[in-house]
């Protein structure tokens, strides 16, 4: 048997050497786009994908209008499959079932009969089960098709034609918001109040065309979304989401106080954030509860009936239940981040982040167009009209000679248009003309009908002629739809109340409120032990400490604090009192409890004051002023604060409570300056306070210049110079300084 070459390809005329490469980058990139125009992201002019515009255009073709009979789901589903949309049937049903549900559409497109699902995340029943018809809005968005409003293209066979963009009588991209994940790219748009969009577009008509989305901000100051809630997202934040087109809102479940007598209440949550599904929401909530991460609570029930009814039964009457509710928010989906992503195709072509004025604009020019190409339109009627109605008064005016000609010659129409000089539509339509239409008053009417049309004609003429009376035509428009929607209305009133967001102390009542409040003593030895005793006390037993050790740090503090603590690399970590070993034994290693890298030691542990600021300050006598609240750390690794370089270390952090600044180096030189002169950050290397022949930083205070400066010396007696006393010391930052004042620690600390 004679061996195959399996290297050479078999002949044939279809065999070619590719490039893999180039190969895969062409089809993944005719992929992405086909992803990103067909099927993720929305037109900015109807707000819709292709696969709504397509059901929506079916629904039309089957004349579901709203006060007309309902469907089935699955006749519709069939004809969009089978026509526009070759796709699964399940895809298509889905996106129809969501258009009807007016917990995820603030404006419903399609008006459902049958079970569409529910906010607890049911599904809906099958297509077979359920009908659908059109809503109003549905209509308005595709009001003027059949008006060459729009351009249409074939469908994926070619047998027939679908709408590239409906006509859009309402902002429906912004109304009714949009969501989708495409390749590379992905939209995220809440739903907004369309009375207030309405108020935005008619501003930027008649005021200001370029307006800032600070301008839009007081039309539409924040999303409407159809399960109500309560947004404290604050207003600079809106305002930068809608100048950019990216950003997020922040959304809490609305609730209230029920008191149920002799000092008993519970809480109701009748609105939820706007995708959260409710039965998911209680089964976190439990969840919660039994992993005893919600200390306040006692129960989670669910009396929800048409409406939303969530009871939280608080642990006590006496739990505060603002506090309650906070703790609620921060671990549970009763507040969710509501993203905003503005990526939409601009024109149908090419995707585009907008903002707010901008996505405004593009359905605004797209309403223009569609005036213009309805204007257009109904003049070429009623110039084919008119041409008509000429040739039936000729027809009445001559009416003898037309029967004779009819009657005798062989070529009726040609004998016509020869005799009266006719045109071919106009000699058609007499040739057309009913025997009833013969009678006297028919002449009047068709002369009335003639004037009147040519009235319009004048009036349509003009409208095209001038932008002032188009953008007068689509204000008038406008109006009519806010009048439909306005907040005066049920659909149309805002659901989504604005509140102000809660402040950062709010979170830090919300911590402390979990732990009791007990005074202690916290004790950290100069080998790194740290234990808290109960109580405030200065008897601190020196027995208390291991073989070799001893007392680096104790100070009195509450078990609701926080402790921060500076290690020699710049880093900050917080401390919770409350998870301290207890005073009875030795206590525990702080390496246990921080991530200290290798080599590192702790320089001061000192209690968090809220609004208090530090002098931190390097070996090299590199420092800054630094506000405590920037000092804590969510996490065991800590926080960098100071940048420090080469060999370089962390040397102390003090109080920064005053106007001047003392430092006193390891040489024994001191230098006073003001602290006006140290730069305030969160984070980096600061600034020179004092200059060093050599060595570095020793200590350094701030103080009050009217009470002057005050040190302790190693016998514990204390020692206060005014700043009379101390102006040979005074001068500007980076100085070198001189011999410190008589008296002075030999250890060249202010607290001996």
């Amino acid at each position: 048997m004679p061996k195959t070459d399996t290297k050479t390809p078999p002949p044939g005329d279809d065999n070619a050497v590719v490039d893999l490469r180039k190969a895969l980058e062409e089809r993944y990139l005719s992929y992405a786009l086909s992803t990103i125009t067909q099927r993720a992201l929305p037109d900015a002019r109807d707000g819709l994908k292709p696969v709504h515009r397509r059901i929506l255009h079916g629904m039309r073709l089957l004349r579901l209008d709203p006060d007309g009979a309902y469907k089935k789901s699955a006749k519709i589903v069939g004809d969009v499959m089978g026509s526009f949309h070759p796709h699964g049937d399940q895809s298509i049903y889905d996106a129809l079932v969501r258009l009807a549900q007016d917990f995820s559409m603030r404006y419903p497109l399609a008006d459902g009969q049958g079970n569409f699902g529910n906010i607890d995340g049911d599904s809906a029943a099958a297509m077979r089960y359920t009908e659908t018809r059109m809503t109003d809005v549905a209509m308005r968005l595709m009001e003027g098709m059949a008006e060459n409003a729009v351009d249409f293209k074939p469908t994926y066979d070619g047998s027939g034609e679908e709408p590239v963009v409906l006509p859009a009588n309402f902002p429906n991209l912004l109304a009714n918001g949009a969501q989708g994940i495409a390749v590379g790219m992905a939209t995220s748009i809440p739903p907004h109040n369309v009375a207030e969009l309405c108020e935005a577009a008619l501003h930027l008509i008649n005021v200001n065309p370029k307006s800032t989305a600070e301008e839009l901000l007081h039309f539409v100051p924040a999303p409407d979304f159809p399960t109500g809630g309560v947004l404290v997202e604050p207003r600079q934040s809106i305002l930068d989401a809608y100048a950019t087109g990216r950003g997020s809102f922040r959304l809490r479940a609305r609730w209230h106080k029920e008191d149920k007598g002799r000092g008993v209440y519970q809480i109701v949550v009748t609105e939820i954030p706007y995708g959260v599904q409710k039965s998911k929401l209680v089964e976190k909530i439990a969840e919660l509860l039994l992993a005893k991460r919600l200390p306040l609570l006692k129960d989670v029930r669910d009396e929800s009936a048409d409406d939303i009814r969530l009871v939280l039964e608080p642990r006590a009457g006496t739990v505060d239940e603002a506090m309650l509710m906070e703790q609620m928010f921060k671990l549970s989906e009763l507040e969710q981040r509501i993203p905003l992503n503005m990526n939409v195709l601009d024109h149908g072509t090419v995707p585009k982040v907008m903002s707010l004025g901008d996505a405004l604009r593009a359905w605004l020019d797209h309403r223009k167009d569609v005036l213009v190409r309805r204007t257009q339109h109904r003049l070429e009627q009623i110039a084919h009209r008119l041409e008509v109605l000429d040739g039936y008064i000729v027809a009445y005016l001559n009416l003898d000679e037309v029967i004779r000609i009819i009657r005798e010659e062989d070529d009726a129409k040609a004998s016509l248009m020869a005799a009266f000089k006719l045109s071919e539509v106009q000699a058609e339509a007499i040739l057309n003309m009913r025997l009833r239409s013969l009678r006297k008053l028919e002449e009047i009417e068709l002369r009335s009908e003639h004037k009147a049309l040519t009235e319009e004609q004048g009036h349509l003429n003009a409208l095209l002629g001038s932008d002032k009376k188009q953008w007068g035509e689509i204000t008038t428009q406008i109006n009519e739809l806010k009048k439909i929607y306005g907040k005066d209305t049920p659909l149309g009133r805002r659901k989504t109340e604005l509140a102000d967001a809660p402040s950062v102390a709010d979170d830090i009542d919300i911590a402390s409120s979990f732990i009791e409040r007990e005074p202690i003593t916290v004790i950290l030895s100069e080998k790194g032990w740290i234990r808290a005793m109960k109580g405030h006390t200065a008897d601190i037993d020196e027995k208390g400490f291991k073989a070799g050790d001893r007392l680096k740090i104790a100070f009195l503090a509450e078990t609701t604090d926080k402790l921060l603590l500076l290690s020699t690399g710049g880093k900050v970590y917080t401390l919770a009192p409350d998870k301290l070993p207890g005073g009875r034994g030795q206590g525990e290693p702080l390496r246990l409890m921080v991530d200290l890298d290798e080599g590192q030691d702790f320089v001061d542990l000192f209690v968090h004051r809220p609004g208090a600021k530090r002098l931190v300050a390097s070996s090299s006598g590199n420092g800054f002023i630094v506000p405590e609240d920037e000092l804590i750390a969510n996490t065991r690794k800590g926080k960098q604060v100071l940048n420090l370089a080469g060999a370089e270390e962390a040397k102390l952090i003090v109080p920064a409570e005053g106007d001047s600044v003392a430092v006193i180096g390891e040489n024994r030189k001191m230098i006073i300056f003001p602290a006006a002169e140290l730069p305030e950050m969160a984070r980096g290397k600061g600034v020179r306070l004092q200059k060093f022949k050599d060595g570095g930083i020793s200590d350094a205070r701030i103080f009050a210049a009217k009470d002057g400066l005050t040190w302790t010396d190693s016998s514990g007696r204390t020692f206060t110079k005014s700043m009379a006393e101390l102006r040979d010391w005074v001068g500007e930052r980076a100085q070198a300084g001189r011999q410190p004042p008589q008296g002075f620690p030999r250890n060249n600390k202010f607290t001996g």
